[in-house]
């Protein structure tokens, strides 16, 4: 073996180097891969993955955007044309008084063209530099030109005394005054000064500065992003931000479409939105930044407004006047931010709203009222727990109906909860025994719905304050328990539920509520826990915060499981006047239709009578004397219907136990005989003291109360 220290290190190394020089000479690679965008956009996968722009604009497609948009125009025309008609005696006097120094210019004009003034600092720079032949060759070009256009001043002149001459002697006085004032008109536009139109503007538009990169590029810089501010000191901020998209005008304002630097998130923008507003020197109410998770978080699409939304003039609700409702069908609930209609499906699905006090959360409850009340299959039921009769224009057309929160009004809540829990089971039954073809997907159709045979019509309940119920010491978990069963199960059978409350919390608006609402409607909430209790869980941490509101933006919340994504929405606005109109209209057409019921015609007996006992721990131990230490739930049901007919007709066992569970009574399989065949059988059931016990409990909590 050689001796290491007899090798020549030195040129070992040297030689590596060069080997790996040439092996980089021949064969280079790339690191960064070169742009492929273009071929990507046009190849086929490209393609298939494109999002395909629709060949009719979103205005044209709406009928109520496409007619409020013509009569806006017509309007507008109308008010332009009125505008400048009547101040036509102060443009003809403007015009008299500008016509002198029409007639100035134009002699002074016409003398230049003719004489070819506009060539004589040519003429006089060649004599200056004393180029004999360039002046001479300019001079017979002057001279042409003087020429030709003597002769055609000339024969214009000469057309113009004939037909002055032709006027004296065949026109009427009427045709010298109208000749008069032409030439009065045409020499006072020539007159008019650069700085000075003629006609005075006709509305004031006061529209915001045009929305540039530049500016957005600023206003990104400015707002505090550590990692925007990153990216511009390293890349410039040309180079940090990369539009997707042209600025462009978008409805009444401007849009632009931005991918953000990497690592920053649109919600680090959206946070700071009172921050970009100030960078961009607008209004609050007329920024509006998003985001698009379908392409990246980093994805901005800021929407910058031409006026504040919050100030800017509400369009009418499209049902204010005329037209009826078909709750299987969308309806007009508002308008997004950039003034495009934005609807709701209530049926198949239930609604929670929330917000702080004061921004608009009763009045889009009583909006949908009023929409339902359209329909004239619908039964309504309306609950204003918060007792300043908000809901009172819907009374007339109301099944049920209540304001308040005090003892007996919980007690009417809760005994028509209970008479809806009841209604559930019947169609669900009955829905579950209709033929395949008659009810395909095991749900409520249109048709079922018409046919009162099936008593499957729509059932519409809406609470507003609802935490009033659920907090209740005595019956807050009764009407819990039976308002998630309706949430959950009530959709499929076209029972409707809508929860409205000002405290947004686990308490107020229980999870089984607010975890199985389709629809959501948050206005402006004061923290993240109010805005996912309302919009679903992690809606904060994507960038959906309704945080971002402000007191003034009244009637202004994000509409989440109507589309896609969730929308920025602001409801309609319909007072109360207007809302008496509404209901108005709609009882004639219930009237008419014969589908007014219940408080609607004083048919409250029933109802009372329901509400005389609501008690049920007390009805059950009334039936289950002493001597049954366990009993089934069936036999319990069959009691019951016995000792209050109008109350608990048509429970069964089943309804028993869900009735149970809110205080707590355990139902579990206990040993039993039946009465039919004195034979013994394990059956759903509870133990008499476990009653006892929850009775007891009900007294402590309501001394306590």
């Amino acid at each position: 073996m050689a001796n290491p220290e007899d090798f020549d290190w030195d040129r070992h190394e040297a030689e590596i180097v060069d080997l790996d020089a040439a092996r980089s000479d021949r064969h280079a690679v790339p690191v960064d891969v070169p742009d492929t965008d273009a071929s990507q956009r046009w190849s086929v996968a490209g393609l298939r993955t494109a999002k395909r722009r629709p060949v009719v604009p979103a205005w044209a497609r709406s009928w109520t955007e496409l007619s409020t948009q013509i009569r806006w125009l017509l309007g507008f025309s109308a008010h332009v044309v009125a505008y400048h008609l009547i101040r036509i005696p102060k443009y003809a006097v403007r015009l008299a008084f500008r016509a002198p120094r029409g007639v100035v210019r134009l002699t002074t004009g016409t003398v230049r063209w003719v004489s070819d003034a506009e060539g004589g600092p040519v003429r006089a720079a060649a004599v200056r530099r004393e180029n004999a032949e360039e002046y001479l060759k300019l001079s017979r070009q002057r001279d042409a030109r003087v020429r030709l256009r003597t002769l055609l001043a000339l024969s214009a002149a000469s057309f113009a005394l004939s037909g002055l001459a032709v006027l004296f002697v065949l026109g009427t006085r009427e045709h010298w005054w109208i000749a008069l004032a032409a030439a009065v008109a045409l020499l006072g536009a020539i007159g008019a000064p650069a700085d000075r139109p003629l006609l005075d503007a006709a509305v004031s538009t006061g529209r915001s500065p045009k929305l540039t990169s530049e500016v957005v590029l600023a206003a990104l810089g400015a707002i505090g992003v550590a990692s925007i501010n990153q990216a511009y000191a390293k890349k410039g901020a040309k180079d940090a931000v990369r539009f997707a998209e042209p600025i462009s005008r978008d409805g009444p304002g401007w849009r632009a479409v931005v991918d953000l630097p990497p690592g920053t998130t649109v919600d680090q923008v959206a946070d700071r939105r009172k921050e970009l507003a100030s960078a961009l020197g607008r209004p609050l109410g007329c920024v509006w930044p998003e985001g698009n998770l379908e392409v990246h978080p980093g994805r901005l699409v800021l929407w910058v407004g031409d006026e504040d939304l919050a100030k800017s003039r509400r369009p009418a609700w499209p049902l204010l006047k005329a037209g009826t409702v078909d709750l299987f069908k969308p309806i007009p609930f508002g308008t997004d931010h950039r003034g495009r209609p934005v609807v709701v499906t209530l049926m198949f699905a239930s609604m929670v709203i929330g917000s702080i006090p004061r921004v608009g959360k009763t009045f889009a409850a009583r909006l949908l009222l009023l929409a339902a009340s359209l329909d004239v299959l619908a039964e309504i039921h309306a609950y204003d727990l918060k007792g300043m009769g908000d809901f009172a224009p819907l009374e007339p057309v109301c099944h049920r109906y209540r304001a308040g929160s005090e003892d007996d009004d919980i007690a009417y809540g809760l005994a028509d909860m209970r008479e809806l829990a009841q209604e559930l089971t019947r169609r669900s039954k009955a829905i579950r025994a209709l033929p395949r073809e008659v009810c395909p997907e095991s749900k409520v159709t249109p048709e079922l719905a018409a046919r009162r045979t099936f008593r499957l019509h729509p059932i519409v309940l809406v609470a507003d304050e609802c935490q009033r119920w659920f907090e209740h010491p005595v019956y807050g978990d009764e009407l819990r328990a039976i308002a998630e069963d309706l949430v959950r199960r009530g959709p499929a059978a076209a029972i409707i539920a809508i929860f409205a409350t000002q405290r947004p919390d686990a308490k107020s608006l229980p999870t089984g509520i607010s975890g199985n609402a389709a629809l959501r409607f948050c206005l402006k909430v004061m923290g993240q826990m109010e805005n996912d209790m309302v919009l679903g869980t992690s809606a904060y941490r994507n960038g959906i915060r309704a945080t971002m509101f402000s007191r003034r933006d009244l009637g202004i919340g994000y509409l989440a499981g109507e589309s896609d994504d969730p929308q920025i929405t602001r409801t309609y606005y319909v007072d109360g006047p207007a809302a008496e109109t509404v209901v108005a209209r709609a009882k004639a057409l219930r009237q008419k239709a014969g589908t007014l019921t219940g408080h609607a015609i004083g048919d409250v007996l029933a109802l009372k009578a329901i509400a005389a006992s609501v008690s049920l721990l007390d009805d059950i131990a009334a039936v289950v004397p002493t001597g049954d230490a366990k009993v089934w739930c069936e036999t319990v049901a069959a009691r019951l219907a016995e000792l209050r007919p109008d109350v608990y007709g048509g429970w069964d066992g089943e309804r028993v136990t869900v009735a149970l569970k809110p205080f707590g009574v355990r139902v579990t399989q206990v040993w039993g005989t039946d009465a039919a065949t004195s034979k013994g059988a394990n059956r759903r059931g509870f133990e008499r003291a476990h009653l006892i016990d929850a009775i007891t409990e009900r007294t402590r909590r309501q001394d306590a109360a």
